[in-house]
């Protein structure tokens, strides 16, 4: 489609879960969305997660690029516009509604509801370019590159006490690594997975890394993953001036997925307001449709 048409009910940034299901919905509910995604393909974190997602209860054995297949078939199948390649850089609130600009744009696109759905990123260790292969064997957050990592004989240290960090310590060494300690601040893994290593491989208490050494407390290790959770992608809406949680995230009203500026929407990761995964994103997708959809119903 052009983005020269401007006759959408909502525009939805980003083509995760989240974003896919509430463009979906409001799709099915008769309305026009318009759904926006910076990369070249609909999926999100699904897309770059590839092993098998054995906590959908509607798609067991699936793997992560499987998901976002079927979310690209239902935009398909429920004929939503959709623009890809298209990374949005503002969004400006005007008198009735608001102007979404991109430089994929030939100008700002304007509707009356604006959906966030962009997702998170791995929060890293804060030098920059870290994660980059100036600093080889450095990993940040799950993903394709912890796959695509050789453990076999390798000393590794897993920084982090939630649940990625345990089990990307288990995964590795399931794949040979020689040697993994966690380094842990405070632990709040699931127990299943605490159990599953010995006490001598997880270390709890302050730590110090060395990144241009490759140490952890002095220790040198040829690999180092780096699990410290996430971060919100909303740099882009800074203008709507938004009420976050104490974590940085959007926050939003429970019943509607509405922000703090009305005709606003967050959902998914990036709002964090039911545990994260597939599941609660494409539930939180159909809230905020039918809260538009009852906006917009709503004699004035």
């Amino acid at each position: 489609m052009s983005a020269d048409n401007n006759n959408h009910d909502a525009i939805i940034v980003g083509a995760g879960a989240a974003g896919v299901s509430c463009a979906v919905w409001l799709a099915r509910l008769g309305l026009k969305p318009l759904l926006i995604e910076a990369s070249g393909a609909v999926g999100g974190l699904c897309r770059r997660n590839p092993f098998k997602d054995e906590w959908n209860a509607s798609l067991p054995g699936m793997t992560g690029p499987q998901v976002a297949d079927n979310l690209a078939l239902s935009l398909e199948q429920a004929a939503v516009s959709t623009l890809l390649s298209s990374a949005v850089t503002g969004i400006q609130p005007l008198p009735e509604g608001f102007a979404v600009s991109s430089p994929a744009f030939a100008h700002s696109l304007y509707t009356r509801h604006v959906v966030l759905a962009t997702g998170v990123r791995s929060r890293g260790l804060g030098v920059p370019g870290a994660g980059s292969p100036k600093f080889g064997g450095l990993l940040i957050g799950p993903g394709a590159h912890v796959v695509a990592q050789d453990f076999r004989g390798k000393r590794v240290a897993v920084l982090g006490g939630g649940d990625n960090a345990l089990e990307n310590a288990l995964y590795a060494l399931d794949k040979g690594a020689a040697h993994v300690r966690v380094h842990a601040r405070s632990l709040r893994a699931q127990k299943q997975f605490i159990r599953r290593l010995t006490p001598e491989c997880i270390v709890q208490g302050k730590y110090a890394v060395d990144v241009g050494a490759h140490t952890v407390n002095g220790d040198p290790y040829d690999v180092i993953m780096v699990f410290y959770g996430w971060e919100p992608c909303v740099e882009f809406a800074e203008a709507l001036g938004l009420r976050r949680s104490k974590q940085g995230f959007i926050a939003t009203d429970m019943q509607t997925a509405q922000t703090s500026c009305a005709g606003v929407y967050a959902i998914g990761e990036v709002a964090q307001r039911q545990h994260p995964c597939v599941v609660t994103a494409l539930a939180d997708g159909v809230t905020a449709a039918k809260a538009i959809q009852a906006r917009l119903e709503t004699p004035a």
